[in-house]
């Protein structure tokens, strides 16, 4: 575990999150340490804490619409990456 966390401690990111990540993913980590791991009941818990979508899209969380802002958010984080590397 020791490993783990050393090389998490040094991950970068090739530009900044937005607000609206960081919010995501501070609520993602707290319904995940519950030991929450079905995405339908992650999604619920986001639409009961009231979490906006990064991408500023409208409606309720579901498992499909979690599982599409992730894919979304990691598309963007790999492009900034490619374009700026380390340390953004």
């Amino acid at each position: 575990m020791t490993d783990l966390h050393s090389r998490l401690m040094h991950q970068s990111l090739g530009r900044p999150l937005s607000a609206e990540e960081r919010a995501l993913a501070d609520a993602l980590e707290a319904a995940f340490r519950t030991g929450e791991q079905d995405f339908e009941a992650v999604a619920g818990a986001l639409e009961r804490g009231g979490v906006k979508r990064p991408s500023g899209g409208r409606g309720p969380w579901t498992a499909a619409v979690l599982e599409q802002e992730l894919a979304t958010i990691n598309a963007s984080l790999d492009a900034a990456y490619a374009q700026n590397g380390i340390g953004a």
